[in-house]
């Protein structure tokens, strides 16, 4: 009996141990979201705080791939376009907090394999990755939609992933999903 109630009682401590830390890079705040800083994989999902049209609340963002689009896929922009790869971000969004987070619109960074910021924003989408906001029946929790997120790199430069810059504590220190 006295054994068995020791084994209860370091599973229960193991378990509150691992409420605060998922796993190395990857911290949980204490409301649930994912800490500034935090590192995960393409596909890991992350907890944040969201805000955008004037609307705020929270959501998770799943990372699904990160992918270098051909070049011709950018011939709308003309010589703005020239020197650079279009990079599209597949994620799955989902409403965790249940607020009205209708025709918001979620955003990421391409990041280098450094983790660094490619130094290549793109303004709209393309065709093969247009950029959906979130549908009107955004607004209960467990909602999710899909979206994906055009980015850029400098032709011949490798993409090592995106980071999440937006919301409480990650512009100086963004979540970042690495391939």
């Amino acid at each position: 009996m006295k054994s068995a109630l020791i084994a209860v009682c370091c599973a229960a401590a193991l378990l509150l141990s691992a409420c605060g830390e998922e796993a190395a890079g990857k911290t949980v705040r204490a409301d649930g979201t994912m800490a500034p800083g935090s590192e995960l994989k393409v596909g890991e999902r992350a907890v944040v705080p969201f805000s955008d049209a004037g609307k705020s609340g929270t959501i998770a963002i799943t990372v699904k791939s990160v992918d270098i689009g051909p070049k011709e896929d950018l011939a709308k922009f003309k010589d703005k376009g020239e020197g650079t790869l279009p990079v599209y971000v597949r994620m799955v969004i989902e409403n965790v907090g249940g607020t009205d987070l209708a025709d918001t619109s979620v955003s990421v960074r391409a990041v280098d394999a450094n983790g660094k910021g490619t130094k290549v924003i793109m303004a709209s989408g393309t065709a093969a990755c247009k950029g959906e906001t979130a549908p009107e029946n955004f607004s209960t929790p467990g909602a999710t939609y899909e979206t994906c997120d055009t980015e850029g790199v400098k032709d011949g430069s490798e993409v090592g992933g995106v980071s999440f810059v937006d919301g409480d504590g990650y512009q100086d220190d963004p979540i970042t999903w690495k391939k």
